[in-house]
């Protein structure tokens, strides 16, 4: 599977989100009124915002198909990390919302009881996203999808909220209507952090930071390649799912054009056999002593 076929492999788990937030915001928005609970209203309110963040996760997975074009000779596979950036922005102002609705409630007065059922509906649906998350975990690992697996986060958070709600509404049963504030705060603070954890990941991946750690395994297996004798320099950059490399070995001075060649394209095979990176630049040198380059003293 290349790297096209990865990324329409990954719209399923985008249109799998799309549907279940269309069924799900349909059926909390009418129990949650016809149960008076406005725990399950919100939570409705909030997969409808849903299905804008994972139709921008469906755009961007769309406009990363396209092939490189005179504009963008790399392709447009950063479309992927822009999009899981725009849902990040989506799933923070659902966290805000949630977390300001529940400062209100801790201040709101005494309101109608909602009906029991409700809470069953919230975990039903919570059952529901959780499924959904772990198919979209899943797949954007085995496609190595960043803006799909910002969805299936996504998906989580929405979970998380559902589960919020049904304890709100079986605490209120009990007299304990302080619950569902706080267990709203809680949930809030996860959808935020969850958020700040996806921008944080997309920006840095936009500005071309990488890890250092794999960068070093990446040195690791160059190094180990036969023939290279060190490496000057080594750059890494994520592009979309991608990884390209940038390195420069030093190699026997005394080998031939062919034999350096040869010598690349066994460091493009081990990127690509041992580290599933298709993207590597390798520019040879000579490999000349510091003894050797070191103008003699004048007399």
């Amino acid at each position: 599977m290349d790297q096209y076929q990865k990324i329409k492999a990954g719209e399923r788990g985008a249109w799998v989100s799309i549907s279940a937030y269309l069924v799900l915001s349909s059926v909390k928005l009418a129990a949650g009124y016809w149960f008076l609970s406005s725990a399950l209203v919100a939570d409705g309110f909030n997969n409808l915002t849903d299905i804008i963040a994972s139709t921008a996760v469906l755009i961007g997975l769309r406009i990363s198909q396209k092939p490189p074009d005179q504009d963008h000779p790399y392709g447009h596979f950063r479309a992927e990390t822009i999009a899981a950036m725009v849902a990040s922005f989506i799933m923070a102002t659902v966290g805000i919302q949630v977390l300001i609705g529940a400062v209100r409630s801790l201040f709101a007065e005494a309101k109608a009881v909602p009906d029991l059922n409700s809470a069953w509906i919230a975990l039903a649906a919570s059952a529901c996203m959780l499924g959904v998350y772990w198919y979209n975990r899943r797949l954007a690992k085995r496609i190595e999808n960043q803006a799909l697996m910002a969805a299936a986060k996504d998906n989580l958070a929405d979970a998380l909220v559902g589960v919020g709600a049904a304890i709100g509404v079986i605490g209120s049963q009990f007299g304990l209507p302080w619950m569902d504030p706080v267990a709203a705060l809680a949930v809030g603070v996860i959808i935020c952090k969850t958020a700040w954890e996806i921008f944080h990941s997309s920006t840095h991946a936009l500005t071309d930071g990488f890890d250092v750690n794999q960068l070093n395994n990446l040195r690791m297996t160059i190094e180990g390649t036969k023939g290279v004798r060190s490496i000057k320099d080594i750059k890494a950059r994520v592009h979309g799912s991608n990884v390209l490399i940038d390195v420069i070995v030093q190699v026997d001075p005394s080998l031939s054009l062919i034999e350096s060649h040869r010598i690349s394209d066994e460091i493009e095979k081990r990127m690509e056999g041992e580290h599933n990176i298709l993207n590597v630049h390798v520019h040879v040198e000579p490999h000349v002593m510091e003894e050797a380059v070191r103008k003699p003293e004048p007399h």
